[in-house]
């Protein structure tokens, strides 16, 4: 049996990971450690991208304590929470402002600015998305145009701006000693900035937001036989452990979830909903308000490409119950509160904090709780933020139905979320579909570890990683059609509610 072992690190939006696995895809080590979420106004979402560098060292150092002896890591992958921009001066190693987290709306009028005439889908049609908060090219622009300094910096070759692949790859290479200024296809794939087919930074993208490109990293495959490089030997590793993969951690849990084929699809929940239908290797452009974006590229193959929908509040639903309200004292306690009472008692919660992402790419929307009688507990609004993620979901199930003309009958899901099984269960109701959840759930990672593996030989091939996946638990719809309908239709109005918001 192969002894090798792969280290991911998984960075995500509230805290960083980092996973030794072995050969078969089992976990032998973990680390992780949160960190701070900063909201100096109304809309920013902002990270401390030195913080994450030092959780990522710890992380590190953690896993491969718990993972015990054995041999020197063969890879290292990354996955990464997608359009969150780092700025930093490659000569200090410090960032120039903070990071701007994918949640962030400050670009809101700079977006509408840009639409100009043409309207959100100016720039679809080369990048796959609309001009929206999310994506990170529009942060860029914001970020040359109100931090002092920072465009001449630029011109002095002063100025690195990329995702958090780009970041973490950069130190744990050698930071300012020569670290590699790289990103991945699908990482680059959520700038705005991107050509969706001709795979390359767009002369005409830039130009448009004014960005230069000499602040951008240089874009690679997901997975690379010859490495970007190799971790610093006086880091977290110790050793020297080629650097040659990474994803977006949706499109790494896309390949986790063992999802290669055209027509399978997944959903993670996390602090977002994200899911992703695999569509070949052609882009599939939307026409329901879903986004197109790269699967993943394998070595010198063609890239594959997905269809998305992305919610911005899910997971963060429970913590906002729990940290803003008070309703709960820790997250796992949602399920048994929600499960108390039969239904919502006719509560509706739209969780529109950052505005509505896919189908409605809604800046202006608002989060709003409707339907509150005397008569309504905590545990009907408990059910109802659950009642909420899933709805959001089915949205954009329906919205996916409509662009590849599949049924979608079954549904892969992962993430945190998953182990509440009350959610699963309204999702196959409301959505119509079965949920399968995986034996192992931690797909993110695992899709960031195939990705390396398969770099280095650890893994041969999709078939053979497509037989480690295995099956944990199945989640059947038993809603009779008018139940799910008169569902869904109430929803629709408290949407209509939180779309009609007139600040």
């Amino acid at each position: 049996m192969k002894q090798e072992r792969i280290v991911a690190i998984d960075q995500g939006t509230t805290s960083t990971r980092c996973f030794v696995f072995d050969a078969r895809g089992m976990v032998l080590g973990l680390g992780q450690k949160e960190h701070e979420q900063f909201f100096p106004r109304p809309g920013w979402v902002e990270h401390d991208a030195l913080e994450i560098w030092r959780a990522t060292q710890n992380t590190v150092a953690e896993a491969l304590q718990a993972a015990g002896d054995g041999p020197p890591p063969a890879a290292v992958g990354i996955t990464n929470q997608r359009e969150t921009l780092v700025i930093w001066n490659p000569k200090t190693g410090q960032p120039w402002l903070p990071a701007i987290v994918w949640q962030d709306t400050r670009t809101k009028e700079l977006c509408e600015e840009l639409a100009g005439d043409e309207g959100k889908d100016r720039f679809r049609a080369r990048t796959g998305l609309p001009l929206a908060t999310y994506f990170s090219g529009p942060k860029l622009r914001w970020a040359l145009d109100h931090t002092p300094g920072l465009r001449a910096a630029a011109q002095r070759g002063e100025v690195f701006a990329g995702t958090i692949d780009s970041w973490l790859i950069w130190n744990l290479t050698g930071g300012i000693q020569g670290g590699v200024f790289v990103t991945d296809v699908t990482n680059a794939s959520r700038t705005l900035l991107f050509h969706l087919e001709d795979l390359s930074w767009d002369a005409e993208l830039l130009a448009a937001l004014d960005v230069p490109a000499s602040v951008l990293p240089r874009v690679v495959s997901s997975s690379d036989r010859t490495p970007w490089g190799y971790t610093d030997p006086g880091g977290p590793f110790g050793v020297r452990v080629p650097v040659c993969a990474a994803l977006g951690d949706q499109q790494a849990a896309l390949l986790g979830q063992g999802c290669f084929d055209p027509g399978d699809a997944k959903n993670t929940y996390g602090t977002g909903c994200f899911l992703l239908a695999h569509t070949g290797t052609k882009p599939v452009f939307s026409r329901s308000g879903l986004i197109t974006t790269v699967a993943h590229r394998l070595g010198d193959e063609p890239a594959c490409y997905a269809l998305e929908g992305s919610v911005a509040i899910a997971g963060a639903l429970v913590q906002w119950l729990r940290d803003n309200l008070g309703l709960i004292s820790s997250a796992s306690e949602i399920e048994a509160l929600a499960a108390s009472v039969p239904d919502t008692g006719g509560v509706y919660l739209v969780p529109a904090f950052s505005g509505l992402f896919a189908p409605h790419w809604r800046a202006d929307a608002r989060g709003v709780l409707v339907g509150l009688t005397r008569f309504s507990t905590k545990a009907h609004i408990a059910r109802a933020a659950l009642e909420a993620v899933a709805h959001q979901v089915a949205d954009v199930l329906d919205a996916m139905r409509v662009d590849t003309g599949l049924t979608l009958d079954e549904l892969r899901v992962d993430g945190g979320m998953v182990q509440n099984e009350l959610l699963c269960t309204i999702q196959a109701n409301l959505s119509n579909l079965e949920l399968v959840r995986p034996a192992q759930t931690e797909t993110t990672a695992l899709g960031a570890a195939y990705a390396a593996g398969l770099a280095v030989d650890v893994f041969g091939s999709l078939a053979e990683l497509r037989e480690l996946w295995t099956e944990d638990r199945r989640f059947r719809p038993t809603f009779d059609p008018a139940h799910r309908q008169r569902e869904r239709s109430t929803w629709a109005k408290a949407l209509e509610r939180s779309l009609g918001w007139v600040e």
